[in-house]
């Protein structure tokens, strides 16, 4: 069949397509990808000339590009990773999120309506769910859980789930949505906690840490993401939210610590920083439902999945090297040079 990958030249996106490719060889995959800052192709570059590969760069906003991929392609299956995807960013630039978020979904959608699909799979995030109190460690997020946002960004995600939802009960859409806990691993843009902090040592740079670096997230290492996503786009019921989640529960200072340390720096590397606005105390995901009904438990324990990370951007350099020129320099010096 054919698998049509939105946002494929990303992080997860990108991870996902290895994994399919690896996984279901005789399935065709279709990528399509604007390419903003957070989308590089050269992390496609094994497999741009792959046969049953695709690449597509257009942007999901733009209907008309999207119905016409739909009309080449007949995807059976879509699988949504497309996102504006950072909490700081989506604080500086609600409307981008809004945009691509929100209006890039309805698009998707409408165009799996007009053409057919038997599976629409959204991937979503825990952060819809709001926080949980650092002195609870027994609360978990369900299925069930409220819907209760922080920031420009989870409530785009969450408008997006809405309509998701709407669109399978209004027009009997076959949807899926997967709300997944904080991703590590290779080719993750350098923004983000773990590359960042990796990046960072590495140059002998100060490590930026928010407030007290207290505040605790549920770490899933991305190929277990993948392995989850892949079941329930195939196995999945209709209609149905599924919660990954990696039960590695840790302090963001105890992350950079452990980076330090596995880097052999010094922590007077670590410069604590004005905390985010709205800031989330602690995320904490109860797989429970796609354990028992498609039996997926995460494989990778943070012990083995940070070490492998970091030897991953140990080896590969050139990647994030070139990317951290430019313009995310510009972007770094706003976020965090007057903090």
């Amino acid at each position: 069949m054919t698998i049509l990958v939105t946002g494929g030249a990303g992080f997860i996106g990108s991870n996902f397509i290895f994994y399919e490719r690896e996984k279901h060889p005789e399935d065709r995959i279709v990528c399509l990808d604007k390419l903003t800052y957070a989308g590089n192709l050269s992390t496609l570059g094994s497999v741009l000339d792959a046969p049953n590969f695709r690449f597509v760069k257009d942007d999901i906003c733009d209907r008309e590009a999207v119905y016409r991929l739909f009309e080449e392609e007949h995807p059976d299956i879509v699988v949504h990773f497309a996102a504006e995807s950072h909490v700081d960013r989506s604080i500086e630039n609600p409307g981008v999120f809004l945009e691509t978020n929100i209006l890039g979904t309805a698009v998707l959608m409408d165009a799996c309506r007009k053409y057919g699909i038997t599976r629409y799979h959204q991937v979503s995030t825990d952060e819809v769910y709001g926080d949980l109190p650092l002195d609870r460690p027994d609360l978990f997020f369900t299925e069930e859980t409220p819907i209760h946002t922080s920031s420009p960004y989870s409530s785009s995600k969450a408008a997006a789930d809405l309509l998701v939802q709407a669109y399978h009960r209004t027009y009997g859409l076959p949807v899926s949505i997967s709300r997944c806990s904080n991703n590590y691993g290779p080719y993750q843009f350098p923004e983000k906690l773990i590359p960042l902090m990796i990046a960072n040592c590495l140059a002998d740079k100060p490590l930026p840490v928010y407030g007290q670096g207290i505040n605790v997230r549920d770490w899933l290492y991305v190929e277990d993401h993948c392995k989850a996503i892949d079941l329930i786009m195939r196995k999945g019921r209709v209609g149905e939210v599924y919660n990954i989640g990696g039960h590695n529960e840790m302090r963001n200072i105890d992350i950079v610590k452990l980076i330090i340390k596995e880097l052999g720096k010094s922590e007077d590397l670590i410069t604590f920083v004005t905390d985010r606005k709205g800031h989330d105390m602690r995320y904490a995901i109860d797989p429970a439902k796609i354990h028992a009904e498609l039996g997926w438990l995460p494989e990778t324990l943070f012990a083995e999945g940070i070490r492998k990370t970091i030897r991953w951007y140990l080896d590969n350099k050139e990647w994030w090297e070139t990317i951290i020129s430019g313009e995310y320099q510009n972007y770094y010096q706003q976020m965090y040079g007057h903090r």
